[in-house]
């Protein structure tokens, strides 16, 4: 018998659309996503019983579950990031993240960390969340949102911030984790606190959280002091007489 082949056999049907504009390709009649780099090149698909997964060469770059209808549209948000990171006011409006909410790709995280981000920032943490959303190209999903929520905990609202919380809880493992530590590096962990953000999202509760000044008030007596020694240096120096124009008279 001759030995099996290399390659993985594919049991879906091979087909060959080209990208269009808006970033979709079109199989029986059903549209799908692909990520935007891909525009207006032509690209392998599988259509498989369950699913349709899509190549660029032998690499692939997308996968949907198959609509079975025989019409619709599956897109993905993350095939659009770098598109809407330039145009980031077309971000609420757009149909992936509509489409991101109705699958719960988008959570309740994200929503938070969005609305606190436009709240100190603006239009720019409309930015800031999509390079979270980045976050997720490279790490897990839990990862990332325990990053999320801790960087929320602490005011922030940068996504380097976020990342980095996400890098320290990949690396404990996860909050339940349930492994053994080494002694050595059990530390109290000190988190970035960005102070200007808190005061800018929440100015009443900085305030509120920062301790009771015990310090006295200021006093003026040392300047009062230094007034007064100048008033009496100045009126016990000798004062010099004008000379007298008559001496200079031949």
């Amino acid at each position: 018998m001759a030995p099996l082949p290399v390659e993985p056999f594919d049991p879906g049907l091979v087909l060959t659309p080209r990208v269009d504009r808006s970033s979709l390709i079109t199989v029986r009649m059903v549209k799908y996503s692909v990520p935007v780099r891909f525009i207006g090149r032509k690209v392998r698909v599988s259509l498989r019983a369950n699913e349709v997964v899509v190549f660029d060469g032998r690499t692939p770059i997308a996968a949907h579950p198959r609509i079975a209808a025989r019409t619709g549209t599956s897109v993905q948000l993350d095939h659009y990031l770098e598109v809407l990171k330039i145009k980031p006011g077309a971000f609420p409006g757009s149909s992936a993240l509509a489409a991101a909410r109705a699958t719960g790709t988008f959570t309740s995280a994200h929503e938070a960390f969005w609305a606190a981000a436009r709240r100190v920032n603006g239009d720019a943490g409309t930015r800031e969340l999509i390079d979270v959303l980045l976050l997720h190209r490279s790490m897990t999903e839990a990862d990332v949102v325990a990053g999320i929520a801790a960087a929320l905990k602490v005011g922030a609202v940068s996504a380097d911030v976020v990342a980095l919380e996400a890098r320290r809880h990949a690396g404990t493992g996860g909050a339940n984790s349930g492994r053994h530590l080494p002694a050595h590096t059990v530390a109290p962990e000190h988190r970035v606190v960005s102070l200007t953000q808190r005061r800018l999202a929440d100015p009443a509760a900085v305030i509120a959280g920062l301790p009771a000044d015990t310090r006295p008030l200021p006093s003026v007596g040392a300047y009062d002091e230094l007034l007064a020694q100048r008033a009496s240096s100045g009126s016990t120096s000798p004062t010099t007489s004008p000379p007298n124009e008559e001496s200079h008279v031949s």
